[in-house]
């Protein structure tokens, strides 16, 4: 049975526009891509002392089930050379499940949703731009509603379409 899954991309090492453009082909092997956000300008949370990303949200319709979607999402990171060196450092690539359906997950190593999409402007802006709707199944609010309930901060700029 296909799930509608919403996944964040993001990139801040060499050319993020191509690593994220790689990204999304290779995500075409999980399920069928339904929708690409634009791509976003993003200064980093958390570790700053980095280059800034660029991210963007997908819309997946696939059969996989939570854990074997993250097994093969982190075979991607890892087939286009992300090294997990520093804790939300650098990184060429970075795939995170944010919606897997309405499915709430919490097990050793996956949350879902997840755990800061709804105070990550950096995810909720290009979210909403695809899916205003997209509920989350723990807080019970739209992408929307949890964009613009967020305080001022976190630059994000909207760059470009795919």
């Amino acid at each position: 049975m296909e799930k509608v899954v919403y996944l964040s991309l993001g990139s801040n090492v060499g050319d993020r526009a191509g690593n994220l453009s790689e990204a999304l082909g290779r995500l075409k092997v999980l399920g069928d891509v339904v929708a690409v956000s634009s791509f976003y300008e993003t200064e980093p949370v958390d570790f700053t002392a980095q280059p800034w990303f660029l991210n963007c949200v997908v819309k997946l319709n696939s059969k996989k089930m939570p854990r074997q979607l993250l097994r093969a999402v982190l075979s991607i990171e890892k087939k286009m050379g992300r090294r997990r060196i520093k804790k939300k450092g650098p990184r060429i690539i970075d795939i995170d499940i944010l919606l897997f359906g309405n499915s709430v997950v919490d097990v050793k190593g996956l949350t879902i949703p997840h755990a800061a999409m709804h105070i990550r402007r950096f995810v909720l802006q290009p979210l909403a731009e695809i899916a205003p709707e997209a509920r989350h199944p723990v807080l019970d609010r739209t992408a929307r509603q949890l964009l613009d309930s967020l305080p001022p901060g976190q630059t994000v700029k909207r760059v470009r379409k795919p």
